[in-house]
């Protein structure tokens, strides 16, 4: 029937499904987040240079992917907590007069035809403010993971174990020392989200709109219409995260120096102002190339894998109930 709405995923099955790509995200890329930290700690070191010192000694592999245990547990559960809030405050947005521009929001059922997406189209402030919110949310709740995941990763810190890196930040810093660096993770992570929701949904929007060209002149046969999404979004998804990540790099930067040094750097307005002082304002771009490669390929990942686990389930449903 044409007024059959489209089934939608639970918010149980959006948790699922951010959990899932967390998971798939976090173990592959594991090497470069560990790269990552090393280069941003070291102070004046090369990425070839600590890749070598890495794989130096034996079990050199295995080495690469220290850290694997804290990063799935932080961007499974992370993605899981910030892909379904993401869509709760989305759907929300859609349904409500909550942030609308000069022509509205779009509803969420009002997907367009020329758009790749599974999820409610929004207005640019609709998605920048979302996204930042969810990203903000999430974060607030993993940060203690965060920073176990990030000195288990640091040679600065000899844990043996997740159980021993939480004991041992409990005893010499407090509670308080499981939020080292929450200001700049947020300032670092809020806008980042929201301008890779704003880049993402644009990019689609545009890739969308030329693959519809491209089809009525007769180029393009019914299966590739069926499965252009995928690589519209995971186009688009690199693009997005190359934006934001060289934006929110400086912050990334000074939350990785006081999550692994508190007592030297304090808080991220002295951090900032002593790196660029003894190191130059270089020193906020560490690791810029790493993090730009590593959020532009676990970004698209994840995002494609979300996205497409979201709209086979919601076409599977919709096509059950019709059929009932």
């Amino acid at each position: 029937m044409s007024n059959e709405r489209p089934a939608r995923a639970s918010s149980s099955f959006h948790f699922i499904a951010g959990l899932s790509t967390g998971i798939l995200s976090a173990s592959l890329l594991q090497p470069a987040d560990l790269l990552k930290t090393r280069v941003q700690q070291a102070r004046s070191t090369s990425l070839l240079h600590t890749f070598r010192d890495i794989t130096r000694g034996p079990h050199s592999l295995r080495h690469l992917w220290r850290g694997t245990l804290p990063s799935v547990i932080r961007t499974g559960f992370g993605s899981a907590l910030y892909f379904s809030t993401l869509n709760a405050l989305r759907q929300h947005v859609s349904q409500s007069n909550l942030l609308p521009t000069s022509t509205g929001v779009v509803s969420s059922n009002a997907r367009s035809s020329s758009s790749s997406s599974s999820l409610p189209q929004l207005s640019n402030l609709a998605n920048l403010t979302t996204g930042a919110i969810a990203r903000a949310a999430a974060g607030l709740i993993m940060m203690p993971i965060t920073v176990i995941k990030v000195r288990y990763e640091s040679n600065l810190y000899s844990y043996t174990s997740l159980f021993s890196a939480g004991s041992a930040i409990l005893k010499t810093e407090g509670i308080r020392g499981f939020f080292s660096g929450f200001g700049a993770t947020a300032i670092r992570d809020a806008p980042y989200a929201g301008l890779y929701v704003v880049f993402y949904e644009q990019s689609k929007q545009r890739l969308s709109q030329l693959k519809d060209v491209t089809a009525s002149s007769g180029l393009v046969t019914q299966e590739m219409k069926a499965t252009s999404s995928v690589p519209i979004n995971f186009v688009s998804g690199v693009l997005a995260a190359g934006v934001a990540t060289a934006v929110t790099n400086p912050f990334d930067a000074v939350k990785t120096r006081l999550q692994l040094m508190p007592g030297r750097y304090g808080n991220m307005i002295k951090a900032s102002r002593q790196m660029v002082r003894e190191e130059g304002v270089r020193s906020l771009f560490d690791g810029l190339g790493l993090r730009m490669g590593r959020k532009a390929v676990s970004s698209a990942l994840a995002w494609t894998v979300y996205e497409e686990l979201v709209r086979r389930a919601e076409t599977k449903w919709t096509e059950a109930n019709v059929s009932l």
